[in-house]
């Protein structure tokens, strides 16, 4: 459970890197620092793919006692 939630923290902080870098990629401010927009972007990605394969391969598990 617990590499699961971590994947889920790991995605959104990737959501918000990619959301960055778009965002500071359409500001209209005339000049773009490319540097931090690549930084954002390979960030959020490496992130988001991160998270996402967590939590694609960690399995739920029921740990149940059985009892008689």
């Amino acid at each position: 459970m617990e590499k699961r939630v971590f994947g889920i923290i790991l995605t959104i902080l990737g959501i918000v890197g990619l959301i960055l870098a778009a965002y500071y990629f359409a500001s209209s401010s005339g000049t773009h620092n490319y540097r931090a927009i690549a930084v954002y972007l390979i960030l959020g990605a490496i992130f988001f793919i991160a998270g996402i394969g967590l939590i694609r391969n960690t399995s739920d598990r029921i740990d149940r006692i059985d009892r008689i």
